[in-house]
């Protein structure tokens, strides 16, 4: 198995399905935790020296961190919904707390902090929706904690590719800090499947192909990109969901596409223009 996939795992007696650190995933800045929680279950995370975007990926739940609080917040029943999320973000020095008012689903998005912006709760309209590509290269973007909000570290966001297309396609990359051509950003996919029993495919390779790896990734997997191009391809009969987190040496989400399939980019712009 590849060691940028890290599978779901259920333990006894612990809410975590999945959990990447900088540490184990050998990288320096993106940390990224998924939990479920039965009704009337409490999580908690310390933001100690980062800042910690936790995203209801599914129910309603009360949230809290040591000076806000919020009730009754969560608006879909699925990631599939087509809505967007409600999300907790908090800087340095602070916790969050969810408690479930139905079972629930929850993304714990993490990176260093500065301490520049105070807690806060993301609503749903406080998301930025886009749809980018056409044809089989079509699917929908939601900007949870991107350009629509400051942050000092974190990207978030959400995509929902349609049965049988292909996303973060044509194949681009972020590895590199050289503004204003690219910069690097660190990324973890959480993905997760419609129905469940489905899988989808997932490269992520170098242009040296140092890095080229090619995975089967099933429901409530992790793929970490610590470099490289990193398209994701959905087979028939399935749609996919993945949370997108990333962050690096700035804020900045500038990338650069695999030069030998660019030539999609202004085919598609063909397209467009003509329909």
């Amino acid at each position: 198995m590849s060691h940028l996939l890290s599978k779901k795992q259920t333990l006894e007696g612990s809410t975590q399905t999945q959990k990447i650190t900088p540490e184990s995933a050998n990288w320096n800045y993106v940390g990224f935790e998924a939990h479920t929680l039965r009704k009337g279950e409490t999580f908690a995370v310390e933001t100690g020296s980062n800042e910690v975007c936790v995203v209801l990926l599914n129910g309603k739940a009360d949230a809290k961190t040591n000076e806000q609080q919020w009730d009754n917040i969560g608006d879909r029943e699925s990631v599939f919904d087509q809505k967007a999320p409600f999300a907790v973000y908090a800087s340095s020095n602070d916790c969050i707390s969810m408690t479930a008012l139905t079972d629930i689903e929850l993304a714990v998005c993490q990176a260093p902090a500065k301490g520049n912006y105070p807690a806060r709760l993301i609503r749903p309209e406080d998301c930025q929706f886009e749809s980018r590509g056409v044809g089989s290269n079509r699917r929908h973007v939601c900007n949870v904690l991107f350009s629509n909000l400051e942050a000092d570290s974190l990207l978030v966001c959400e995509v929902i590719t349609p049965s049988g297309n292909w996303s973060s396609y044509p194949p681009h990359k972020h590895d590199q800090d050289a503004a204003p051509a690219e910069t690097q950003l660190e990324e973890t996919y959480y993905h997760r499947i419609d129905p469940p029993q489905g899988f989808v495919f997932q490269r992520v390779y170098t242009d040296d192909r140092s890095l080229d790896e090619t995975m089967a990734v099933e429901d409530g997997d992790v793929v970490m990109v610590p470099e490289g191009y990193h398209p994701v391809g959905v087979p028939h009969g399935y749609q996919s969901y993945y949370l997108n987190v990333m962050a690096g040496p700035s804020r900045n989400w500038i990338f650069h596409n695999d030069k030998d399939h660019e030539w999609i980019i202004e085919r598609d712009k063909k397209i467009a223009a003509d329909q």
